[in-house]
């Protein structure tokens, strides 16, 4: 996935990864790594924050200025995307601002949406049942993904 972000970012001298606090976060800070690693733009990471249960209740907010991602490529990152409800607050709170471009990536898409919004880069799509949960969890050496 962090191939897939540096080719449609080729030419831009930074790049926001935006990690949805929590396990977002976590695969955000993995991504992150690669691209260092991988080009010479400058990968700032943004922790975003909201109330999952209820975004409208606490809102949105970043670790950076709105200065410090406006006109800028940022991608949206979350471990699962379920409903799209944190995956679509979190672009509403994106979309306030100029930028070059906004893309959302997730490391598993489940297609169960109530919001129309798509994850741009994805690692695995999986066919669930509402009743099914998918559970991440990042490691030092082995990340795990499973279905319960």
């Amino acid at each position: 996935m962090a191939y897939q972000i540096y080719e449609a970012n080729v030419n831009e001298k930074e790049i926001i990864i935006a990690g949805i606090d929590g396990d977002g976060l976590k695969f955000a800070k993995k991504i992150q790594q690669v691209l260092e690693d991988i080009t010479e733009a400058k990968i700032s990471l943004c922790k975003v924050s909201m109330d999952k249960k209820n975004p409208l209740k606490s809102g949105v907010s970043t670790s950076i200025s709105e200065d410090e991602y406006k006109n800028k490529s940022v991608v949206l990152v979350d471990d699962v995307l379920n409903s799209g409800t944190t995956l679509i607050y979190g672009v509403h709170h994106f979309l306030k601002t100029p930028l070059k471009q906004l893309k959302t990536a997730v490391l598993v898409n489940r297609n169960h949406k109530k919001y129309p919004v798509k994850a741009d880069y994805k690692g695995i799509s999986l066919s669930t049942s509402l009743q099914e949960h998918v559970h991440v969890k990042f490691q030092s050496k082995n990340d795990v993904v499973y279905l319960d």
